[in-house]
Protein backbone atom coordinates (compact mmCIF):
# COMPACT_ATOMS: atom_id res chain seq x y z
CA UNK A 1 0.00 0.00 0.00
CA UNK A 2 1.23 3.47 -0.83
CA UNK A 3 1.87 5.53 2.26
CA UNK A 4 1.02 9.20 1.96
CA UNK A 5 1.80 11.28 5.06
CA UNK A 6 -1.33 12.62 6.66
CA UNK A 7 -1.59 16.01 8.29
CA UNK A 8 -2.58 14.80 11.72
CA UNK A 9 -3.42 17.10 14.56
CA UNK A 10 -2.98 15.28 17.86
CA UNK A 11 -3.80 16.29 21.39
CA UNK A 12 -3.81 14.17 24.50
CA UNK A 13 -6.67 14.48 26.95
CA UNK A 14 -6.71 12.87 30.39
CA UNK A 15 -9.71 10.68 31.16
CA UNK A 16 -9.18 9.85 34.82
CA UNK A 17 -6.10 10.29 36.92
CA UNK A 18 -6.30 6.65 38.02
CA UNK A 19 -6.82 5.21 34.52
CA UNK A 20 -4.15 3.18 32.78
CA UNK A 21 -5.00 4.89 29.48
CA UNK A 22 -5.57 8.36 28.14
CA UNK A 23 -7.17 9.60 24.97
CA UNK A 24 -5.38 11.04 22.00
CA UNK A 25 -7.42 12.89 19.37
CA UNK A 26 -6.33 12.47 15.76
CA UNK A 27 -7.56 14.26 12.64
CA UNK A 28 -8.08 11.76 9.83
CA UNK A 29 -9.45 12.18 6.33
CA UNK A 30 -12.85 10.61 5.75
CA UNK A 31 -13.90 9.60 2.22
CA UNK A 32 -16.59 11.70 0.58
CA UNK A 33 -20.04 10.02 0.54
CA UNK A 34 -20.03 10.15 -3.28
CA UNK A 35 -17.14 9.09 -5.52
CA UNK A 36 -16.86 10.72 -8.94
CA UNK A 37 -15.09 8.63 -11.63
CA UNK A 38 -11.63 9.89 -12.51
CA UNK A 39 -12.58 10.33 -16.17
CA UNK A 40 -15.03 13.10 -15.20
CA UNK A 41 -13.13 16.34 -15.80
CA UNK A 42 -15.83 18.81 -16.84
CA UNK A 43 -19.08 19.34 -14.99
CA UNK A 44 -22.37 20.83 -16.15
CA UNK A 45 -25.04 22.01 -13.72
CA UNK A 46 -28.66 22.09 -14.85
CA UNK A 47 -31.91 23.26 -13.28
CA UNK A 48 -35.01 21.14 -13.88
CA UNK A 49 -36.75 22.08 -10.64
CA UNK A 50 -39.26 24.59 -12.04
CA UNK A 51 -42.58 23.33 -13.51
CA UNK A 52 -42.73 23.52 -17.30
CA UNK A 53 -45.95 21.80 -18.37
CA UNK A 54 -49.15 23.83 -18.33
CA UNK A 55 -50.85 21.39 -15.97
CA UNK A 56 -48.04 21.49 -13.47
CA UNK A 57 -47.82 25.27 -13.71
CA UNK A 58 -51.49 25.50 -12.77
CA UNK A 59 -51.02 23.17 -9.80
CA UNK A 60 -47.89 25.00 -8.73
CA UNK A 61 -49.73 28.35 -8.87
CA UNK A 62 -52.28 27.01 -6.37
CA UNK A 63 -49.46 25.76 -4.16
CA UNK A 64 -47.84 29.18 -4.21
CA UNK A 65 -51.07 30.87 -3.22
CA UNK A 66 -51.63 28.48 -0.32
CA UNK A 67 -48.02 28.61 0.89
CA UNK A 68 -47.71 32.39 0.34
CA UNK A 69 -44.61 32.11 -1.85
CA UNK A 70 -43.33 35.36 -3.29
CA UNK A 71 -42.98 36.05 -6.97
CA UNK A 72 -39.91 34.31 -8.45
CA UNK A 73 -38.96 33.01 -4.97
CA UNK A 74 -38.33 29.45 -6.20
CA UNK A 75 -36.64 30.63 -9.39
CA UNK A 76 -34.27 32.98 -7.56
CA UNK A 77 -33.59 30.45 -4.80
CA UNK A 78 -32.82 27.71 -7.31
CA UNK A 79 -30.40 29.98 -9.14
CA UNK A 80 -28.69 30.86 -5.86
CA UNK A 81 -28.26 27.17 -5.01
CA UNK A 82 -26.74 26.42 -8.42
CA UNK A 83 -24.33 29.33 -8.06
CA UNK A 84 -23.36 28.14 -4.57
CA UNK A 85 -22.62 24.64 -5.87
CA UNK A 86 -20.66 25.93 -8.87
CA UNK A 87 -18.55 28.27 -6.73
CA UNK A 88 -17.67 25.51 -4.26
CA UNK A 89 -16.77 22.99 -6.97
CA UNK A 90 -14.57 25.56 -8.73
CA UNK A 91 -12.88 26.45 -5.46
CA UNK A 92 -12.01 22.81 -4.76
CA UNK A 93 -10.19 22.51 -8.08
CA UNK A 94 -11.20 18.88 -8.58
CA UNK A 95 -12.55 19.54 -12.08
CA UNK A 96 -11.13 21.34 -15.11
CA UNK A 97 -14.37 23.21 -15.76
CA UNK A 98 -17.67 23.73 -13.94
CA UNK A 99 -20.43 25.56 -15.78
CA UNK A 100 -24.16 26.11 -15.28
CA UNK A 101 -26.14 25.07 -18.36
CA UNK A 102 -29.58 26.03 -19.63
CA UNK A 103 -30.74 23.28 -22.02
CA UNK A 104 -34.31 23.69 -23.29
CA UNK A 105 -37.22 21.38 -22.58
CA UNK A 106 -36.35 20.10 -19.11
CA UNK A 107 -39.49 19.02 -17.27
CA UNK A 108 -40.49 18.42 -13.68
CA UNK A 109 -43.66 17.69 -11.76
CA UNK A 110 -42.92 20.50 -9.29
CA UNK A 111 -44.37 20.60 -5.79
CA UNK A 112 -41.17 19.48 -4.09
CA UNK A 113 -40.98 15.85 -5.27
CA UNK A 114 -38.18 14.17 -7.21
CA UNK A 115 -39.14 13.83 -10.87
CA UNK A 116 -38.32 10.70 -12.84
CA UNK A 117 -34.66 10.70 -13.77
CA UNK A 118 -33.61 12.02 -17.16
CA UNK A 119 -33.22 9.48 -19.94
CA UNK A 120 -29.64 8.59 -20.81
CA UNK A 121 -30.10 9.71 -24.43
CA UNK A 122 -31.04 13.18 -23.16
CA UNK A 123 -28.19 13.23 -20.63
CA UNK A 124 -25.67 12.22 -23.29
CA UNK A 125 -27.04 14.86 -25.69
CA UNK A 126 -26.71 17.64 -23.11
CA UNK A 127 -23.18 16.54 -22.19
CA UNK A 128 -22.09 16.20 -25.81
CA UNK A 129 -23.46 19.58 -26.88
CA UNK A 130 -21.86 21.38 -23.93
CA UNK A 131 -18.56 19.51 -23.69
CA UNK A 132 -19.10 18.13 -20.19
CA UNK A 133 -18.60 14.64 -18.75
CA UNK A 134 -21.29 14.60 -16.05
CA UNK A 135 -24.36 16.54 -14.94
CA UNK A 136 -25.24 17.86 -11.51
CA UNK A 137 -29.01 18.38 -11.73
CA UNK A 138 -31.08 20.49 -9.38
CA UNK A 139 -34.16 18.27 -9.50
CA UNK A 140 -36.17 19.76 -6.62
CA UNK A 141 -36.50 23.28 -5.33
CA UNK A 142 -39.57 24.11 -3.31
CA UNK A 143 -40.47 26.58 -0.58
CA UNK A 144 -43.43 25.96 1.67
CA UNK A 145 -44.52 28.71 4.05
CA UNK A 146 -47.01 28.73 6.88
CA UNK A 147 -48.29 31.97 8.40
CA UNK A 148 -49.86 32.62 11.78
CA UNK A 149 -51.38 35.92 12.85
CA UNK A 150 -52.57 37.20 16.22
CA UNK A 151 -53.79 40.48 17.68
CA UNK A 152 -53.30 41.00 21.41
CA UNK A 153 -54.35 43.84 23.72
CA UNK A 154 -51.42 45.92 25.00
CA UNK A 155 -50.72 49.26 26.60
CA UNK A 156 -49.14 51.72 24.17
CA UNK A 157 -46.97 54.56 25.48
CA UNK A 158 -48.19 57.84 23.95
CA UNK A 159 -46.28 61.11 24.61
CA UNK A 160 -48.08 63.43 27.03
CA UNK A 161 -51.08 61.12 27.29
CA UNK A 162 -49.20 58.15 28.76
CA UNK A 163 -50.38 54.54 28.51
CA UNK A 164 -53.43 53.95 26.34
CA UNK A 165 -55.07 50.64 25.45
CA UNK A 166 -54.18 49.32 22.02
CA UNK A 167 -53.76 46.22 19.87
CA UNK A 168 -50.41 44.68 18.97
CA UNK A 169 -50.42 42.68 15.75
CA UNK A 170 -47.99 39.76 15.42
CA UNK A 171 -47.08 37.82 12.30
CA UNK A 172 -45.09 34.56 12.45
CA UNK A 173 -43.96 32.71 9.36
CA UNK A 174 -42.19 29.36 8.96
CA UNK A 175 -40.62 28.71 5.55
CA UNK A 176 -39.21 25.29 4.66
CA UNK A 177 -36.77 25.21 1.74
CA UNK A 178 -36.48 21.77 0.14
CA UNK A 179 -33.68 21.14 -2.36
CA UNK A 180 -32.89 17.89 -4.19
CA UNK A 181 -29.89 16.98 -6.38
CA UNK A 182 -28.90 14.16 -8.71
CA UNK A 183 -25.56 13.46 -10.37
CA UNK A 184 -25.67 11.79 -13.80
CA UNK A 185 -22.67 9.90 -15.21
CA UNK A 186 -23.49 9.19 -18.88
CA UNK A 187 -20.34 7.17 -19.59
CA UNK A 188 -21.12 4.66 -16.86
CA UNK A 189 -24.89 5.22 -17.17
CA UNK A 190 -25.03 5.63 -13.42
CA UNK A 191 -26.88 8.01 -11.17
CA UNK A 192 -24.02 8.64 -8.77
CA UNK A 193 -26.11 10.39 -6.13
CA UNK A 194 -29.66 11.40 -5.27
CA UNK A 195 -29.87 13.59 -2.22
CA UNK A 196 -32.38 15.93 -0.62
CA UNK A 197 -31.66 18.70 1.88
CA UNK A 198 -34.20 20.76 3.84
CA UNK A 199 -33.74 23.97 5.79
CA UNK A 200 -36.27 25.84 7.92
CA UNK A 201 -36.42 29.60 8.26
CA UNK A 202 -38.44 31.50 10.86
CA UNK A 203 -39.69 35.07 10.58
CA UNK A 204 -41.58 37.12 13.13
CA UNK A 205 -42.84 40.69 13.23
CA UNK A 206 -44.88 42.92 15.55
CA UNK A 207 -46.60 46.23 14.89
CA UNK A 208 -49.49 48.53 15.67
CA UNK A 209 -51.21 47.35 12.50
CA UNK A 210 -51.02 44.25 10.26
CA UNK A 211 -48.89 46.03 7.63
CA UNK A 212 -46.27 47.02 10.21
CA UNK A 213 -46.24 43.51 11.64
CA UNK A 214 -45.80 41.94 8.20
CA UNK A 215 -42.86 44.21 7.37
CA UNK A 216 -40.51 41.81 9.19
CA UNK A 217 -41.10 39.12 6.60
CA UNK A 218 -40.54 41.36 3.57
CA UNK A 219 -36.88 40.32 3.35
CA UNK A 220 -37.82 36.64 3.25
CA UNK A 221 -36.66 36.33 -0.37
CA UNK A 222 -33.11 37.37 0.52
CA UNK A 223 -33.05 34.90 3.41
CA UNK A 224 -34.23 32.10 1.12
CA UNK A 225 -31.56 32.95 -1.45
CA UNK A 226 -28.90 33.00 1.25
CA UNK A 227 -29.83 29.60 2.66
CA UNK A 228 -30.13 28.22 -0.89
CA UNK A 229 -26.57 29.32 -1.63
CA UNK A 230 -25.40 27.61 1.57
CA UNK A 231 -27.20 24.39 0.60
CA UNK A 232 -25.53 24.43 -2.82
CA UNK A 233 -22.16 24.83 -1.14
CA UNK A 234 -22.98 22.06 1.33
CA UNK A 235 -23.93 19.68 -1.46
CA UNK A 236 -20.50 20.10 -3.03
CA UNK A 237 -19.04 18.61 0.15
CA UNK A 238 -20.64 15.25 -0.70
CA UNK A 239 -17.90 14.68 -3.27
CA UNK A 240 -15.01 16.19 -1.29
CA UNK A 241 -13.16 14.13 1.39
CA UNK A 242 -13.28 15.84 4.77
CA UNK A 243 -11.26 15.88 7.98
CA UNK A 244 -12.85 14.41 11.10
CA UNK A 245 -11.59 13.94 14.66
CA UNK A 246 -11.29 10.44 16.08
CA UNK A 247 -9.98 9.34 19.44
CA UNK A 248 -7.65 6.53 20.46
CA UNK A 249 -6.68 5.13 23.84
CA UNK A 250 -2.98 4.82 24.64
CA UNK A 251 -1.31 3.42 27.75
CA UNK A 252 0.23 5.77 30.31
CA UNK A 253 0.95 3.35 33.16
CA UNK A 254 2.97 0.17 33.59
CA UNK A 255 6.55 1.33 34.19
CA UNK A 256 8.40 4.59 34.79
CA UNK A 257 8.97 4.84 31.04
CA UNK A 258 5.21 4.94 30.45
CA UNK A 259 4.84 7.76 32.98
CA UNK A 260 7.64 9.78 31.38
CA UNK A 261 6.34 9.06 27.89
CA UNK A 262 2.92 10.35 28.95
CA UNK A 263 4.41 13.71 29.88
CA UNK A 264 6.31 13.86 26.59
CA UNK A 265 3.13 13.07 24.66
CA UNK A 266 1.26 15.78 26.56
CA UNK A 267 3.77 18.36 25.34
CA UNK A 268 3.56 17.05 21.76
CA UNK A 269 6.92 15.27 21.88
CA UNK A 270 5.58 12.04 20.41
CA UNK A 271 8.87 10.92 18.87
CA UNK A 272 10.66 10.76 22.21
CA UNK A 273 7.62 9.13 23.80
CA UNK A 274 7.80 6.46 21.10
CA UNK A 275 11.46 5.76 21.93
CA UNK A 276 10.49 4.95 25.52
CA UNK A 277 7.64 2.70 24.38
CA UNK A 278 9.99 0.99 21.94
CA UNK A 279 12.32 0.12 24.83
CA UNK A 280 9.46 -1.56 26.68
CA UNK A 281 8.40 -3.75 23.75
CA UNK A 282 11.15 -6.22 24.76
CA UNK A 283 10.15 -6.26 28.43
CA UNK A 284 10.04 -9.66 30.15
CA UNK A 285 6.70 -8.57 31.62
CA UNK A 286 4.13 -9.62 29.00
CA UNK A 287 1.58 -7.07 30.14
CA UNK A 288 4.10 -4.25 29.81
CA UNK A 289 5.35 -5.50 26.43
CA UNK A 290 1.77 -5.80 25.15
CA UNK A 291 0.99 -2.23 26.19
CA UNK A 292 4.20 -0.96 24.62
CA UNK A 293 3.46 -2.71 21.32
CA UNK A 294 -0.03 -1.25 21.38
CA UNK A 295 1.36 2.26 21.91
CA UNK A 296 3.76 1.72 19.03
CA UNK A 297 0.71 1.05 16.86
CA UNK A 298 -0.73 4.37 18.01
CA UNK A 299 2.39 6.36 17.12
CA UNK A 300 2.55 4.68 13.70
CA UNK A 301 -1.04 5.70 12.98
CA UNK A 302 -0.25 9.26 14.10
CA UNK A 303 2.66 9.27 11.64
CA UNK A 304 0.43 7.99 8.83
CA UNK A 305 1.92 4.48 8.61
CA UNK A 306 -1.17 2.29 8.77
CA UNK A 307 0.68 -0.86 7.70
CA UNK A 308 3.16 -0.43 10.56
CA UNK A 309 0.34 0.36 12.98
CA UNK A 310 -1.48 -2.87 12.07
CA UNK A 311 1.68 -4.95 12.54
CA UNK A 312 2.29 -3.52 16.01
CA UNK A 313 -1.36 -3.94 17.05
CA UNK A 314 -1.36 -7.53 15.80
CA UNK A 315 1.84 -8.23 17.75
CA UNK A 316 0.27 -6.74 20.88
CA UNK A 317 -2.75 -9.05 20.66
CA UNK A 318 -1.21 -12.19 19.18
CA UNK A 319 1.90 -12.31 21.38
CA UNK A 320 0.64 -10.70 24.58
CA UNK A 321 -3.17 -11.05 24.48
CA UNK A 322 -3.80 -7.32 24.81
CA UNK A 323 -7.58 -7.14 24.29
CA UNK A 324 -7.57 -3.45 23.40
CA UNK A 325 -5.29 -4.24 20.48
CA UNK A 326 -7.75 -6.66 18.84
CA UNK A 327 -10.40 -3.97 18.36
CA UNK A 328 -7.71 -1.56 17.25
CA UNK A 329 -6.59 -3.92 14.47
CA UNK A 330 -10.11 -3.83 13.03
CA UNK A 331 -10.24 -0.03 13.32
CA UNK A 332 -6.94 0.29 11.47
CA UNK A 333 -7.97 -2.12 8.69
CA UNK A 334 -11.15 -0.12 8.21
CA UNK A 335 -9.03 3.03 8.04
CA UNK A 336 -6.87 1.40 5.36
CA UNK A 337 -9.92 0.78 3.19
CA UNK A 338 -11.12 4.35 3.66
CA UNK A 339 -7.64 5.73 3.00
CA UNK A 340 -7.53 3.95 -0.36
CA UNK A 341 -10.91 5.47 -1.25
CA UNK A 342 -9.66 8.92 -0.25
CA UNK A 343 -6.56 8.51 -2.42
CA UNK A 344 -8.76 7.55 -5.38
CA UNK A 345 -11.05 10.52 -4.78
CA UNK A 346 -8.07 12.88 -4.47
CA UNK A 347 -6.63 11.55 -7.73
CA UNK A 348 -9.47 13.26 -9.62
Amino acid sequence: MNKSPLLLLVAAVTLYSCSSTQLVYISVKEPAPVSIPTYVKNIGIINRSLPTSKANKAIDAVDKAVSMEGRDLDKDGAQASIEGLATELQKDGKFDDVKPLNPPGLKTVGLGVFPASLGWDEVEKICRENGVDALFALEVFDTDSKLSYSANPVNIQVPVVGNVPGIEHQVNMQTVVKIGWRIYDPAGKNILDEYEISRQLSFSGRGVNPVAAASAVINRNEAVKEVSTEVGQAYAQRIIPCWIRVNRDYYVRGTDNFVIAKRKAQTGNWDDAAKLWQNETSSSNKKVAGRACYNMAIINEINGDLDGAIKWAQRSYENYNNRLALGYVNILKNRQIKDEIVQTQNAQ
